[in-house]
């Protein structure tokens, strides 16, 4: 019942955007710098978390990036309903047991910033 749920929000967002009113989406980009041949286990981190959000409330969708300029830099792009469904994903097991993993493998600490939503077009 909760994937009918999300998908049907998801819709009535879109439905929101095409007719341009209020926007009902927030989008967090996060910017990572790996250590060097951590890049394969990070990356399999990654996609294990971004495929366990696919079913938590207000998920919407997100992208793991690879910038041109460097192979050990990522960018993940996460869009949710809400902040409030973000942070409530943080106390999944995946989330927990990846973060454990992935911390170990990056230099420094991530940049983040997040984004309203104004409209989103796809093919």
């Amino acid at each position: 019942m909760q994937v009918a749920v999300e998908a049907s929000l998801r819709d009535v967002c879109v439905r929101r955007l095409s007719r341009g009113n209020a926007m009902c989406m927030m989008t967090v980009v996060t910017h990572v710098r790996l250590k060097t041949g951590c890049e394969p286990d990070w990356d399999a981190a990654m996609r294990e978390r971004l495929s366990a959000a696919q079913g938590r409330p207000g998920w919407i969708g997100g992208q793991l990036l690879i910038p041109l300029d460097g192979h050990n830099k990522r960018t993940v792009i996460g869009t949710w309903v809400s902040r409030a469904d973000w942070e409530a994903w943080h106390e999944d097991s995946t989330f927990a047991q990846t973060r454990a993993r992935m911390d170990g493998l990056q230099e420094g600490r991530s940049e983040m910033v997040w984004y309203e939503v104004v409209t989103e077009e796809r093919a």
